[in-house]
């Protein structure tokens, strides 16, 4: 049987074409309606001059962001999302796999200001991967991460694990994610193991819903000497 992050990348790779589709037209109503503009809001917070978009699939906030006259590099693992990106032609977007970014493999730049992950954490160790970002900060930089809420995807079992996305209800045919759900103990640890500590913490709501729609951290480096 594959490893789940085998799958999971494999998942991406077969829903690359819907997903484009989905995120292009709105239809999926809690980043239409909340996690979109949180995210948006979060890094034009830190007033950043140059941010990495870490996961950045077909490029929607690399677009907002370019408007904004704010310079954004995306990098992505998988090939078809990239050329959606990078066909817009508002930024560089590289592809590479995580992995590549931990091994150093790829080169992407370095002193951003800001590096955002916005629902593009979805494997198990990530500690690694956000070390390696913590070297592409510059000194004023910030890490933003905006999750699925702990509380809300728990489903009544609260510790970490694999889970599975089976996207229920989106039109077309998509392949089942699979994706390692974490507390909100473990997501704080990964980040202090990473050499980031916590300055903010935000569960973006729709007024309408009782529950948030999502976490959304932002960490610095903790500097040392």
């Amino acid at each position: 049987m594959p490893a789940p992050e085998s799958t999971l990348l494999q998942s991406w790779h077969h829903n690359a074409r819907s997903w484009i589709e989905a995120i292009r037209a709105g239809t999926i109503e809690s980043r239409h309606m909340v996690t979109d503009q949180a995210i948006l809001l979060a890094v034009l917070g830190r007033q950043p001059e140059r941010v990495l978009d870490l996961g950045c699939g077909e490029g929607w906030l690399l677009r907002a962001l370019t408007e904004r006259s704010i310079e954004a590099i995306g990098v992505d693992g998988d090939a078809t999302l990239v050329e959606a990106a990078r066909a817009t032609g508002t930024s560089v977007v590289h592809l590479a796999s995580y992995k590549a970014l931990v091994e150093a493999k790829v080169a992407i730049g370095r002193d951003y200001n800001l590096i955002c992950a916005n629902f593009a954490l979805l494997h198990q160790d990530i500690i690694p991967l956000l070390a390696a970002m913590n070297t592409l900060l510059a000194p004023d930089g910030a890490l933003a991460i905006q999750t699925l809420h702990p509380w809300t995807a728990a489903a009544g079992d609260y510790q970490d694990g694999w889970r599975t996305e089976t996207f229920a209800g989106f039109k077309g045919q998509w392949q089942p994610m699979p994706w390692y759900f974490r507390t909100l103990s473990s997501w704080l640890n990964a980040l202090d193991m990473a050499g980031f500590r916590l300055t903010g913490l935000q569960e973006p709501q729709h007024p309408q819903s009782p529950v948030p729609q999502s976490l959304l951290l932002i960490a610095e480096p903790v500097r040392r000497g």
